[in-house]
């Protein structure tokens, strides 16, 4: 669960205008989607098969295709840029977004807002691309800003190790307990390399693209700060669940 006042607290944090960057790539996402035949509010898409037909049709316009992407077709190349604006639903929307304001708010506020606007799509270009290769044959088509969002985690793992982040585990009885961030975003991450190493090219989760982003953006950080100050003290504003 989020401690909304800890986590505002943090976003704000040093900033004059606030993350504006983290909130202008939620009030996109947002905006795309309530405007998609996804959300199912907008009467033009129709009820029923039409509405059906009409969200295939959005998801393979806008998301990533593998065996497209791998083809070298001009117009898949940019998909994995415009499937970060795409969700397939509004849990996986809420979910991601809710995510994004936590951990990228101070994200944004150390690197700064251009280095993090080229960082978040750059980093979620690479995750998707990573999983598209990897399964250059599937037809499946990919969306979700989950890439991008795990490159952000991946970054605040080396700059902010030991902010202190409750989280909810079910093995712990689903107990709200504060955890220091490297911790939780190693036990996020080892969950979603195994999940990945089951997981096929078929629905579901991308779990790879949640890897190759992670790996990425610790490893962006990692190369751009490590001559640096990081952040070594705890930071109380940051919380998060451990599970996106």
């Amino acid at each position: 669960m989020i401690d909304w006042r800890g986590a505002a607290l943090g976003a704000w944090r040093g900033t004059r205008g606030g993350p504006t960057v983290t909130y202008a790539l939620i009030a996109a996402c947002c905006l795309l989607f309530v405007i998609s035949p996804v959300s199912g509010l907008s009467p033009g898409y129709g009820t029923g098969d039409e509405l059906l037909a009409a969200q295939g049709a959005y998801f393979r316009r806008w998301g990533v295709v593998p065996a497209e992407l791998m083809s070298g077709d001009s117009r898949a190349l940019l998909t994995p840029l415009t499937a970060l604006f795409v969700h397939g639903s509004w849990l996986h929307l809420l979910g991601n977004m809710l995510f994004l304001y936590v951990f990228g708010a101070m994200a944004e506020e150390r690197m700064g807002p251009v280095e993090f606007c080229l960082f978040y799509l750059g980093t979620g270009y690479v995750a998707l691309l990573g999983y598209a290769v990897a399964h250059a044959d599937s037809e499946q088509t990919l969306v979700g800003a989950s890439g991008a969002i795990s490159a952000v985690l991946g970054a605040f793992l080396f700059l902010f190790p030991r902010s202190r982040v409750t989280s909810l585990f079910p093995f712990l009885f689903f107990l709200p307990l504060r955890f220091p961030a490297w911790i939780v975003l190693i036990f996020w991450f080892t969950l979603q390399w195994m999940a990945a190493r089951a997981a096929g090219a078929g629905p579901g989760v991308a779990y790879l693209a949640h890897v190759v982003g992670f790996s990425v953006g610790f490893l962006y950080a990692w190369g751009r700060f490590r001559g640096g100050d990081r952040v070594k003290v705890p930071a109380a504003a940051t919380e998060g669940e451990s599970q996106p």
